[in-house]
């Protein structure tokens, strides 16, 4: 998997780490519909350390989302480590370090790209987790703290030299957020920078299986990470796969679209409970039907009832409603 190919042309599709979405339902969901890649939710490591269940069960996963990865997140080097082991234990085909979330909550306390601010300390915790555990580590993060300090390239190659064996890169800074256009240009660059031997996953903007293309034809990247957009959707990997092999793709219908939200519903409840599930597919409803003409009422239901059984029966409504 950590295979650095330059003349890539079918690129590992990556599912990207979300706090409270990617976890084992939709990852399955994901795995199902082409994600080549899974990762975990964020893994707070002082709450891991504190063996918090709720932490604790982000753990989890399926021999058949393989190769998973488990993400870790912190500021102290100690706390890192000692999650990373514990990571480990559960035989994550590797670890990854988060280094790019932009979270207030995270990053405001010096963690996620908050860590972008302080690259010596950054380098010196990721070097000892990679020391701390025998499984591959990779890295996501960011082109840099703000746009005066995109030290990215730099960055990338103390990374690489310290034993990182992946690196993933958001196309933009942690001041950013999620605002602006991604910049792809220097993931190009270190892509295309002959010091760097290890794949180079990109992220940020891929909301379309052409966008997918273009960006890999533009940089021959080894992966291609897609988060946001497949919330709702995703049938996007599959979409990617079709397109990179020049096939005919042909969009869901809407019995489709029912029966896979009954699907990820099912597994929620199954994963969380009843009443916890319910409320966490709550987030996703809008997203499998959007665009829907006269949605507004149904999903309004959806937020709602608090039944599975109504629930199920009024999604299955849906495939008459809007054949």
């Amino acid at each position: 998997m950590f295979t650095s190919n330059t003349l890539s042309d079918k690129p590992l599709l990556f599912l990207a780490p979300m706090d409270d979405i990617t976890d084992f339902a939709f990852r399955s969901i994901c795995k199902g519909l082409g994600a080549d890649v899974t990762i975990s939710e964020f893994v707070a490591s002082e709450a891991l350390i504190r063996n918090i269940e709720k932490t604790k069960r982000k753990l989890i996963f399926s021999p058949d989302e393989r190769p998973f990865g488990i993400q870790i997140f912190g500021n102290n080097k100690e706390s890192m480590c000692e999650a990373a082991q514990m990571v480990e234990a559960y035989k994550p085909d590797f670890i990854d370090i988060n280094w790019g979330c932009p979270a207030k909550k995270i990053a405001g306390k010096g963690a996620g790209s908050g860590m972008l601010q302080n690259i010596p300390l950054l380098l010196d915790i990721t070097q000892a987790v990679v020391k701390s555990v025998k499984t591959p580590v990779s890295v996501k993060t960011r082109l840099g703290y703000d746009t005066t300090d995109k030290s990215i390239i730099d960055l990338i190659e103390k990374l690489q030299d310290i034993g990182i064996k992946a690196i993933t890169i958001h196309g933009r800074t942690k001041k950013q957020m999620f605002k602006g256009i991604a910049d792809w240009t220097l993931i190009g660059e270190i892509k295309s920078n002959h010091r760097i031997h290890i794949p180079i996953i990109g992220n940020g903007d891929i909301t379309t299986a052409e966008k997918a293309l273009e960006m890999n034809k533009k940089y021959h990247l080894d992966g291609i990470m897609i988060g946001r957009a497949a919330i709702g959707n995703p049938w996007i990997f599959n979409a990617c796969k079709s397109l990179f092999n020049n096939e005919i793709y042909i969009e869901p219908s809407m019995a489709e679209r029912v029966d896979l939200c009954l699907k990820h519903l099912l597994l929620s409840i199954e994963l969380k409970g009843e009443y916890k599930g319910l409320l966490e597919m709550r987030k996703h409803y809008k997203a499998y039907f959007k665009g829907l003409s006269h949605f507004k009422s149904e999903r309004i239901k959806l937020l709602t009832l608090n039944n599975v059984n109504e629930i199920i029966e009024l999604l299955s409504q849906f495939k008459s409603f809007y054949a």
